[in-house]
């Protein structure tokens, strides 16, 4: 059963969408980096390493200013989709991006990006069936608790510098949900500041 949710941006022309998967237990990720790196276009996807996703908002965010990037004809990589991953980062350093957030041999839980535009159309089916094919994992929802659950809530606070944000946990669903949020605020206040000094 397929999970990959296909979401229009607002604000911006319905004729761009989103196609995000998440895959637990990946096994070849390796490979899957190879081709990335090879340039080989049937893997043009933001392939992120979803320890350092701290929520659907967080993604939707990194997904959102690269498709305007896109749109508005200010991409500062080299396609879509590496914006994607690009918009992730406090900094505006691209070679560190990609280490701290992209796939790397070692990444086991994955967030996948495909954009779909006007000149470049790409339908669920054909996407799903795609990353099916090319993806040795298990599949699950884009959701908060999936997310929760692959979050290294330490390397995220050093990647953003927020080591003093959330780094005691107080007791109870409620407080760890309050602090979850507090980072959250934090990251993407980060990731907004980048593009506001460019």
């Amino acid at each position: 059963m397929s999970v990959l949710q296909t979401i229009s941006l607002e604000h911006l022309p319905a004729d761009y969408v989103v196609h995000i998967a998440v895959y637990r237990e990946v096994k070849n990720s390796s490979s899957l980096q190879e081709q990335l790196l090879a340039g080989n276009t049937e893997f043009e996807y933001a392939l992120i390493d979803a320890s350092v996703i701290i929520s659907k908002i967080q993604a939707m965010s990194a997904a959102y200013r690269a498709v305007n990037d896109l749109v508005e004809n200010r991409l500062r990589s080299r396609n879509v989709h590496s914006e994607i991953v690009f918009s992730l980062s406090p900094n505006n350093n691209i070679a560190e991006t990609f280490r701290r957030f992209g796939i790397t041999p070692t990444t086991t839980n994955l967030l996948v990006i495909k954009v779909s535009t006007p000149s470049q159309p790409f339908s669920a089916d054909a996407v799903q069936e795609h990353l099916t094919k090319s993806i040795d994992g298990t599949q699950a929802e884009f959701n908060d608790n999936v997310i929760a659950g692959m979050t290294d809530l330490a390397r995220i606070r050093k990647i953003y510098k927020l080591n003093t944000v959330g780094s005691k946990p107080e007791k109870g669903v409620a407080n760890a949900k309050a602090e979850r949020r507090e980072l959250e605020m934090l990251i993407i206040s980060s990731m907004a500041l980048r593009g506001a000094t460019n």
